[in-house]
């Protein structure tokens, strides 16, 4: 009798310590993710693997070196703009992010009041957000089309909004979506009061960054063209053989290596003087 008491004390405190002791899941995010990732999912291209976006890197800057050093046969500038071409990817995908963050900014106080019309109507949260597929703005369409498919077959809404997030990969939507959980959670009239103080609010803020980046845009058109100029200089050098082959040797190869340091340097001060406060993802 003695070792059955033993045995189940010994058995319920088992279970309690690993009550306790197993770590939750942690919430399916970015912030996990490679830097590469996430760039890829802010410009929409989640699609795209980090290993291919790398290989396309490869394969640009490659053929560019191989192209300028048959051109020039200057292994010094020929590596130079090999370098170029291969993070050039990154400056498109980065442009194309940054353009996709503006567009969903934009609209977002268009999908709230959509939102906000639609609970009015007696509609659910669920239904409300998956009719943003028809009624919503354009650009913010395909994603709430994917939420609205992916919570027929689920039909589990704290997955589908954490799916939905990862999707957008937009800060402005962090904070739209978490204020719906929350908001569906408590339930009642806060919902509706929610939609609207959110609409306002994402009204002022896209407003007023709008006009912080029409007068941030002469600092950094600036930069870029200062950081441009000297290498489009060398690039008409480069149909001069006796130019371009000065800087094979040693010493210049070093003042390349001088100029692109001292270029990309100014270029990123220059641009974090300039810049904007970054918004951030939120519980990700």
């Amino acid at each position: 009798m003695g070792a059955l008491l033993g045995l189940g004390l010994g058995v319920g405190l088992m279970l309690v310590w690993s009550a306790f002791a197993v770590p939750r899941r942690p919430r399916r995010g970015s912030s996990h993710r490679p830097r590469v990732a996430q760039l890829l999912a802010r410009a929409g291209m989640s699609q795209v693997s980090v290993s291919s976006f790398a290989t396309l890197c490869g394969l640009l800057a490659t053929a560019v070196t191989l192209l300028v050093e048959v051109s020039t046969s200057t292994p010094p500038v020929a590596v130079l703009f090999g370098a170029m071409a291969g993070y050039l990817p990154v400056l498109v995908v980065g442009s194309r992010a940054r353009r996709r963050q503006r567009s969903f900014a934009e609209v977002w106080p268009e999908a709230v009041d959509n939102l906000t019309s639609a609970v009015r109507a007696g509609m659910s949260l669920s239904d409300a957000l998956g009719g943003l597929c028809e009624r919503g703005p354009e650009p913010l369409r395909a994603s709430f089309g994917a939420f609205a498919l992916d919570y027929q077959v689920t039909g589990r809404f704290e997955e589908c909004l954490d799916r939905l997030k990862d999707r957008l990969s937009d800060p402005v939507g962090d904070r739209v979506v978490e204020g719906l959980r929350v908001a569906r959670e408590v339930g009642g009239g806060e919902l509706g009061r929610l939609l609207r103080h959110l609409s306002g609010y994402l009204r002022d803020e896209a407003r007023t960054r709008s006009e912080l980046e029409a007068r941030q845009a002469w600092a950094v058109n600036g930069a870029r063209v200062a950081v441009a100029a000297p290498w489009l200089v060398l690039l008409m050098m480069s149909f001069q053989p006796s130019v371009i082959r000065r800087y094979g040797s040693p010493a210049g190869a070093l003042v390349l290596v001088v100029a692109a340091a001292t270029c990309g340097a100014a270029y990123r001060l220059m641009m974090r003087i300039g810049r904007l406060p970054v918004e951030r993802r939120i519980m990700s």
